[in-house]
């Protein structure tokens, strides 16, 4: 009998770029669906204009940098910032807002550091703080989910907000995001449990952002049981949000929120299984992404509470893309037999 041999390696070829992708894509669908059902018909404008632009702007900037085009835009990697950029922003944002943040990203963010693999920030939340500090009022106009959920506005209308903007009806639809209420009524001397009577909160936080956080939460678990990412920086981002939430509002419930309700708003889940694990911004060493993570955890929570922005993610993140080479360098694991960190 004749026994085929087979020689070494005998490890599987790691997933290409394009199939993590892939998979990042996968994930964000529930979370974009839930989006859908909320707010309407805003998210599919602002996810098509996001698509859109991130491909053009990809297929310019390669074509200027003299790269092959086939390549590196079926890596849907320009995909995935589009699509993260896209659901990040309110719905129903004008179509000029996408443009220039989707510029900010892939030219800025991305292809003038080198291209992937080479950005030291994360080139969606390079844009998404750019159009943040240049519109702040875009930016924190968010839709009411009981007007604006699937059926309420019609794609005419929503594309002519979109494109047109103004509609005569428009500004009885939109709010502003519950992160900046509870920010300016605290500044007005109610509390907390006055705040979120509002019409504006839920049982938690905003209307329907538990669920939508929910949703994000089943994409980024999918993620790690795909082995996408590794628990590391979404646990320590939300421990770490949660920790310093605690402290606070056990000191006085009556000036600062709950832990849970700062998990469940803003972009928090979003951020921590698909913004902060971006494998080329973050850090990668175990104790480095903890670090890194619990740094973005932190930071989100100061400048929320005491900074000018209601919410705080993009502007975390960036911070702590800083500081990856030095935790990357001062982090490294012991090498298996020697004594020091770097095989001393």
């Amino acid at each position: 009998m004749i026994f085929g041999t087979k020689t070494s390696p005998y490890m599987h070829a790691p997933q290409g770029v394009g199939q993590v992708m892939a998979q990042v894509i996968y994930a964000l669908v529930p979370g974009t669906l839930v989006l859908l059902w909320f707010f309407g018909w805003g998210v599919v404008t602002n996810l098509l204009l996001g698509l859109g632009f991130a491909l053009l702007l990809e297929a310019l900037m390669l074509k200027l940098r003299q790269r092959p085009l086939l390549p590196f835009l079926t890596d849907y990697s320009a995909v995935v910032t589009g699509w993260l950029l896209a659901v990040a922003l309110p719905p129903y944002s004008p179509w000029w807002l996408l443009l220039i943040a989707m510029v900010f990203a892939l030219v800025i963010g991305k292809h003038l550091y080198g291209g992937l693999g080479y950005n030291p920030f994360n080139p969606a939340m390079v844009g998404y703080a750019a159009v943040l500090v240049s519109f702040p009022i875009e930016m924190t106009s968010w839709p009411t989910p009981e007007l604006t959920s699937i059926g309420q506005i019609s794609l005419t209308d929503s594309l002519q907000q979109v494109f047109l903007g103004g509609t005569s009806h428009w500004d009885g639809l939109t709010q502003a995001t519950t992160l900046d209420t509870i920010k300016t009524h605290l500044r007005l001397g109610e509390t907390v449990s006055q705040i979120n009577q509002g019409q504006a909160f839920g049982w938690i936080a905003g209307h329907g952002w538990e669920w939508v956080s929910l949703a994000w939460l089943a994409g980024g678990l999918w993620l790690i049981y795909q082995k996408i990412i590794s628990w590391h920086i979404p646990v320590a981002l939300m421990a770490a949000l949660a920790g310093i939430a605690l402290i606070f509002w056990l000191i006085n419930p009556h000036s600062y929120s709950s832990p849970l309700f700062h998990l469940v708003s803003g972009a928090t889940v979003l951020g921590a299984f698909f913004i902060a694990t971006d494998p080329v911004s973050a850090s990668t060493t175990p104790v480095g992404k903890l670090l890194y993570a619990g740094g973005i955890g932190c930071f989100t929570y100061i400048i929320r509470v005491w900074g000018n922005y209601p919410d705080a993610i993009a502007f975390a993140v960036l911070i702590m893309n800083m500081a990856v080479p030095l935790l990357d360098t001062y982090t490294q694991p012991r090498v298996y037999g020697t004594k020091g960190r770097f095989g001393s």
